[in-house]
């Protein structure tokens, strides 16, 4: 990490491409950049800051070198891991370009950077149409992604200079495949065609008079004349300035999809890419905001991006740094942030991994007050020093220590949150042990670290199994996980994962407690007669006590129970797993004290308590036990041409199918079923190799169930 305080000294010899504070929402773009991964993002984003000024001089991928890849993993695997913020001018507007990253383990930054932006760049390679391949079900995911928040959309066709290119035949794969689509520009020998604007002159290629036509009727479609159509097929000519006009209120709405093609290596279509940023994509203030509460919870009025208005940021990132600690890199939704201001930090809790019967036990969300000190201009690693953000903006924000991601930053006299956006729910356990104890403490450390950082993971320390369980959304998050937590100086080790199993009784008996000693004065002296018997799974311990005369005193009765409960909890082994296997909790059982004998003088509530522990290992040897097993109920949501694969899947794994149901999206189908949790340790990973990515699943405790 770099700080600047001088805006004239920059990454690699940056100019003043940055520039000094946006005061205006209005002269401000918000773009994230989305697409698949290895479709050319963070070159375009690469290009276009050598384009304008912002470096000098353009890095690689390969080589590790640009602003957005400066995380070690993204470096080593050549691709984005996380998102990063990269601004630059054009004309009088500043421009943050948001690298999102396009594999699917790391869709959790891809939404993080969706709620930063108000429009998106979906950048895809040139050859995605090449041999009538279509564009793949992975890159579909990308798209409704951003069609699900509403987010206006402009394409880019990058990489034009590869082997096996085809513009036009990509072109006509994304109209297919996202409807509302038309190119804005055609390419020519020396550059592009703009067909609005027809220029060049003279240098029309074959099929721009359709390609026109369609452009504009697409973009009448849209517009708020009604007469425009008309006027349009009678013959008129209409002006371009109108077109424009229509064009951006097409694409605000979302209806409607301009195309540019680019190839960042040559410059080509680099200026009309930054025309349509600049003049096709909304500003802060035509974007609605996220709803927003007090801290209580209580409705508040809506939100506006008013410079002047309350404040209202949230991170959508949080990094740490050796040098400069913690990084919290910031979307101002309304009000302005300035350097040495009290601010109040309140963030949302994400719910922890946790054993079934602790569900719903959790914190509702944190508080706390801190006081900025410095605020920055991010360019990828890079701070530039600034004195103010402005709504609408982005910038950073260092040793805000109590802030997490997805937390708001506010006003520390008037406290707000913003409603939180979907995360992807973490479904890849991974088990992770320190070296040794000297680790132990720097695990502890780092882990709290990172699961502040990373939206897209929650940490278990599971009691039962005492394992220390990240879970991920896939093997590449998981790897990126444990190569940070290596690189912060925890040395850490993987295990197989366990998954905590239940014991129950096989059978009814009766069976007798007995706790009797004497070594001088005062001895131990309870027997109990306890009947056992099996219950439905679910219904938990039951106990009834069904003495006469006496032969147990009364005060003694409790004591029986909390001794067969306390037992209950520190479990019984299972026969059938081995001598040496961990005892595991009973459940389903009911204990009735049938019967039972006291002395006046030895008799007491541990002696009594005793005598129940052991009545309910007598029932052990006496019943049998039977091992439960975890089961989650699944809903697998799959294309209509993965479900007899997915259906195969499930039953390999012991899973008992409930239904299948059509989606409200054509072509995909929910599937549900009942699964051990044991056959679930890998299915995130197994279910995208065998849906091509394109499935997702969602997992819930259903029951303990006979192995």
């Amino acid at each position: 990490m770099t700080v600047r305080s001088d805006p004239k000294s920059g990454h690699r010899g940056a100019s003043d491409g940055i520039g000094a504070p946006v005061t205006d929402p209005a002269l401000i773009r918000n773009v994230a950049l989305v697409g698949p991964s290895g479709s050319g993002k963070t070159t375009l984003v690469e290009a276009l800051l050598a384009h304008t000024g912002v470096i000098p001089r353009q890095g690689s991928v390969l080589d590790g070198t640009t602003v957005c890849d400066h995380d070690p993993a993204a470096v080593r695997q050549h691709r984005s891991v996380t998102l990063a913020v990269a601004p630059l001018r054009h004309g009088d507007l500043k421009i943050n370009l948001i690298d999102t990253p396009g594999y699917g383990d790391f869709v959790g930054e891809l939404r993080a950077g969706l709620r930063a932006a108000d429009a998106a760049l979906f950048v895809v390679p040139a050859i995605a149409g090449a041999d009538g391949e279509g564009i793949d079900a992975g890159t579909i995911a990308l798209w409704e992604e951003c069609a699900a928040v509403g987010m206006p959309r402009a394409l880019v066709v990058a990489r034009c200079d590869q082997a096996r290119a085809d513009v036009e035949a990509t072109q006509i794969a994304c109209q297919e495949a996202f409807g509302g689509v038309a190119p804005l520009y055609l390419p020519i020998e020396d550059g592009l065609y703009g067909l609005l604007s027809q220029t060049p002159e003279g240098a029309a290629p074959a099929g721009a008079e359709e390609a026109r036509a369609t452009l504009i009727e697409g973009i009448i479609e849209q517009s708020e004349d009604e007469t425009l159509m008309d006027r349009y097929l009678g013959g008129e000519e209409i002006d371009t300035a109108a077109l424009i006009q229509d064009l951006e209120t097409a694409v605000v709405r979302g209806a409607f999809h301009p195309v540019v093609p680019v190839c960042a290596a040559s410059g080509v279509g680099l200026d009309a890419l930054l025309e349509v940023l600049s003049r096709g994509f909304p500003s802060p203030l035509e974007r609605p905001l996220p709803m927003v509460s007090t801290i209580d919870g209580a409705t508040h009025d809506g939100l506006t991006a008013d410079p002047e208005g309350p404040l209202a940021a949230e991170v959508v990132r949080t990094s740490a740094d050796a040098y400069v600690g913690r990084v919290s890199l910031v979307r101002v939704f309304s009000g302005t942030l300035r350097p040495d201001t009290a601010v109040h930090v309140s963030g949302h809790v994400p719910t922890p991994r946790s054993s079934p019967e602790e569900a719903g036990e959790f914190p509702a969300g944190h508080d706390s007050d801190d006081r900025l000190s410095h605020l920055y201009t991010p360019l990828g690693s890079t701070l530039q020093e600034t004195d103010a953000c402005v709504a609408g903006d982005i910038c950073a924000l260092t040793k805000l220590s109590g802030a997490e991601t997805g937390d708001t930053v506010s006003e520390a006299e008037h406290p707000l949150l913003l409603r939180a956006w979907d995360l992807p729910e973490p479904l890849l356990p991974i088990a992770v042990v320190a070296k040794d104890r000297s680790d132990e403490d720097a695990l502890a450390r780092t882990l709290g670290k990172l699961v502040a950082a990373d939206p897209g993971l929650i940490l278990e320390r599971n009691p039962e199994t005492h394992q220390t369980v990240l879970w991920c959304t896939g093997e590449a998050h998981a790897d990126v996980v444990l190569s940070r937590l290596r690189e912060a100086g925890a040395n850490v080790d993987t295990e197989p994962v366990r998954v905590p199993m239940r014991v129950t009784l096989e059978r009814k008996a009766k069976v007798t407690g007995r706790h009797v000693k004497q070594s001088g004065g005062h001895g131990q002296y309870a027997i109990c007669h306890v009947e056992f018997e099996p219950l439905p799974r679910g219904s938990g311990f039951q106990f009834k006590s069904a003495v006469v005369g006496g032969s147990v005193p009364t005060q003694y009765v409790p004591s029986v129970e909390k001794g067969i409960r306390a037992q209950l909890e520190r479990g019984l082994v299972a026969p059938s797993e081995g001598p040496d296997a961990p005892p595991h909790p009973v459940v389903d059982v009911r204990a009735t004290l049938v019967d039972g004998k006291a002395h006046s003088v030895d008799s007491s509530d541990a002696a009594f308590q005793t005598a129940g522990a052991l009545a309910l290992r007598e029932a052990a040897e006496a019943c049998g036990v039977q091992l439960l097993e975890q089961v989650d109920e699944v809903a697998v949501t799959i294309l209509d041409d993965h479900l007899g694969v997915v259906l195969g899947d499930l039953s390999s794994r012991r899973g008992r199918v409930l239904g299948t149901e059509p989606t409200g999206t054509a072509g995909h189908t929910v599937v549900r079923a009942e699964v051990p949790s044991e056959e679930l340790l890998r299915y995130a990973v197994d279910l995208r190799a065998m849906t091509s990515g394109t499935a997702t699943f969602t997992r819930a405790f259903a029951r303990y169930g006979e192995r």
